[in-house]
């Protein structure tokens, strides 16, 4: 397993990314490349000892993209960029997938550039883990496609499931179309149109509409929306839960002696519970719909959220992600196929 890393995408790259190919390196037994400027690279290496461990390999990159710069003009006039180097070691096969925490945009338009996009799929999607009572969520778009048409959003509900399947082990997954209510004839005439094909979509289970208070409580495993929703859902639950935990230290500090004495009992459970909310075990978010592995992670990823990101690349490209949602494009269109003749 060999996965290339943007060493130079992030907010405090590439210090924490190398720290957490580092930590990857230790945990999952993989080889890591990381792509970018050599010697920042190296003099970040050297600083944990590891500058000359041979599964971490340094791949020079001379320009980086920054976050500002329009992502089809950077892709088209920076050629080596360490996100476009890094991109392109998975088409050539020197690499099983992609990682970078720098611009999303940038991101998105290299893997449909290089790695094209999936036969049968017309956009990717963002597929982002929440975490819920039941476990997790994974919402998808979060952020790819700001206005996604009826199709992609099936086709959304089709690859969500898909990777909580074979990545998250869920058999059957619950798939709901986040909406204003649970009555059919609610939302727009976009997410009016998407309820009947969901129905109808092979291998999907849809159970309905979904509202938002439905999603941290559990009630679908996959949640379907454009990305323009996805996106402000996602900002708003990372937000929420800094302020619930900033609220909860403000209330024992001014609580007095009494509230400080159940924060030592109740700190424990609270550490847990701030280990399941803390989007850094999470790790980045796939990719779906393009033809191979890219895993997408928050500009202010730390080395632990880099570390967990690289995690679920090792997961999909060793569950064949892109391979299943590649034969299940491919029966149904057979499908359709047949019914036409029919």
């Amino acid at each position: 397993m060999r996965i290339a890393v943007d060493a130079m995408g992030g907010d405090y790259a590439p210090a924490q990314i190398v720290l957490g190919a580092v930590e990857a390196v230790r945990k999952y037994k993989c080889d890591i490349v990381l792509v970018g400027d050599e010697e920042k690279i190296k003099a970040e290496l050297e600083k944990t000892g590891m500058a000359n461990n041979p599964h971490l390999i340094i791949h020079h990159a001379s320009e980086a993209i920054e976050m500002g710069e329009h992502p089809v003009e950077a892709i088209r006039h920076k050629k080596d960029a360490s996100l476009v180097v890094a991109t392109k070691l998975v088409k050539s096969g020197d690499c099983d997938g992609v990682l970078s925490a720098g611009s999303t945009g940038a991101a998105t338009v290299a893997a449909k550039m290089f790695l094209k996009m999936i036969k049968g799929i017309d956009r990717p999607s963002i597929a982002t883990p929440l975490p819920t009572t039941h476990g997790i969520a994974l919402l998808l778009d979060s952020g790819a496609i700001v206005d996604s048409k009826p199709r992609d959003l099936t086709e959304m509900a089709m690859m969500g499931s898909i990777f909580s399947k074979y990545v998250y082990g869920i058999d059957n997954p619950k798939v709901g179309l986040l909406n204003i209510g649970e009555e059919e004839t609610k939302g727009n005439k976009k997410v009016q149109a998407t309820y009947p094909m969901l129905k109808q979509a092979k291998d999907v289970n849809f159970i309905g509409n979904i509202e938002g208070r439905d999603i941290p409580s559990g009630k679908a495993d996959v949640v379907i929306c454009d990305g323009f929703v996805g996106n402000i859902v996602l900002k708003f639950a990372e937000g929420l839960a800094v302020t619930l935990f900033q609220l909860i230290k403000d209330a024992i500090k001014n609580g007095g002696i009494l509230a400080k004495l159940g924060a030592v009992l109740v700190m424990p459970a609270l550490k847990k519970l701030g280990r399941r909310l803390d989007v850094s075990e999470y790790g980045g978010a796939p990719l779906l719909g393009v033809n191979g592995c890219c895993i997408i992670c928050h500009g202010s990823s730390n080395a632990k959220a880099i570390c967990s990101a690289i995690g679920v690349a090792i997961e999909c490209v060793k569950n064949d992600v892109t391979g299943h949602i590649r034969d299940s494009i491919a029966e149904e269109e057979l499908l359709a196929n047949d019914s036409e003749t029919i």
